[in-house]
């Protein structure tokens, strides 16, 4: 019974953690909700959440635009090739920024911080935003090679 304890101890401080390392959302401004790619440029709409492996074909493809809502500094170390950075504190700033003519792919670390990326998009009204599963944990684990500053 003792072990029991000790284990659902251990749970509640390591969901602990993992809660208290993610960046608070911050409010989503109010803006005029933002048109999606045409139709004709997307087949098939893409699930919420996309796997490391469906983003690098993608991607491979030129046919997605990948934000990285990481720190500069998490950035500057490795992202996915061709990803922009838009840090989550300056989300709901830059909105302008985001592209409307082909799916956006948020990514972080860990997928915490992107998937509140995907929720300050929508609220701002964009329709065409996916989150990236795992974060870069799981992209660099599935053996893609990120792109770093030298």
């Amino acid at each position: 019974m003792r072990i029991k304890h000790y284990i659902m101890l251990l749970l509640f401080v390591l969901s602990s953690l993992l809660v208290g390392c993610a960046t608070p959302a911050p409010a989503a401004p109010k803006v005029a909700p933002q048109a999606t790619a045409p139709a004709a440029a997307q087949s098939t709409p893409l699930p919420a959440n996309l796997t490391p492996k469906m983003v690098e074909e993608l991607r491979a493809n030129d046919e997605i635009v990948i934000i990285d809502v990481r720190e500069p500094e998490e950035y500057a170390v490795g992202r996915i090739p061709g990803a922009t950075l838009i840090p989550l504190g300056e989300l709901a700033k830059r909105t302008g920024e985001i592209p409307t003519d082909k799916p956006v792919v948020m990514v972080c670390r860990s997928g915490n911080r992107s998937a509140q990326a995907v929720q300050i998009l929508q609220k701002a009204g964009f329709t065409n935003i996916h989150n990236m599963t795992g974060g870069m944990i799981e992209w660099t684990a599935a053996g893609y090679v990120p792109e770093a500053d030298r």
